[in-house]
């Protein structure tokens, strides 16, 4: 019995219609929490280089805490866990926007925090000797500035975020992989199925990466 394995690139191809359902659900997941995740991000940032001690202690915490779990623990914790603590229980889609939001919201505090710091000394005494408040300075001066040199680290955790949305076929949200593994389940056809998935993951975050180029190309990141 001849038990060599040959790839059906005829399997492969038929897949992607089966997959193209779950394009939308990885990106509202993906886009969706990091919609949410770049206000916690400025939020807890922004506290994370506040001269007040108390205000800092908060920031390092919820940094630390959700960079050092992964996101997989976060997720069920958030659709499983949460709802023994509220009394009611989470959908899987709410649950993933929300393991996405806190978990970039983590990384995006410490790029905003870079990105502020980054920043040369002489901009904010220029301009406090041209009369702005030290509100203004930031809002007009400083936050400009620090915010095109933060969009390349913005754009490359959006492409780690969109990868990340794979691992929650776990609590049954219907992305690219949980529809991967719903047809592979009736035709048998994982090395073919995975290997298109990957493809359209590799399609998702190679455009994403080309319009951060564009937007770099533009000097909308530049020094």
């Amino acid at each position: 019995m001849d038990s060599t394995f040959q790839f059906d690139w005829g399997a492969a191809f038929g897949s992607i219609p089966h997959l193209l359902p779950g394009i939308p659900w990885t990106l509202l997941i993906s886009f969706g929490g990091l919609a949410f995740g770049f206000f916690i991000g400025i939020f807890f940032g922004l506290l994370r280089i506040s001269p007040i001690r108390w205000l800092r202690w908060p920031a390092i915490l919820y940094i630390e805490v959700f960079r050092g779990t992964p996101i997989l623990v976060q997720v069920l914790f958030i659709f499983y866990g949460l709802p023994q603590l509220i009394g009611s229980p989470i959908n899987a889609l709410t649950a993933g926007i929300a393991a996405i939001a806190v978990n970039s919201g983590a990384y995006i505090s410490e790029i905003v925090r870079g990105g502020v710091q980054s920043m040369e000394r002489g901009q904010r005494e220029a301009s406090l000797s041209l009369g702005l408040s030290r509100t203004q300075a930031f809002r007009y001066v400083i936050w400009p500035q620090a915010f095109r040199r933060m969009i390349p680290s913005l754009g490359n955790q959006g492409i780690i975020s969109i990868k990340d949305t794979s691992l929650f076929s776990v609590i049954g949200v219907g992305e690219l992989v949980r529809q991967g593994q719903i047809y592979i389940a009736t035709t048998f056809t994982a090395m073919e199925v995975y290997l298109m998935v990957a493809m359209l993951y590799l399609i998702i975050t190679w455009s994403l990466s080309i319009l951060l180029r564009q937007l770099e190309r533009r000097g909308l990141a530049g020094q």
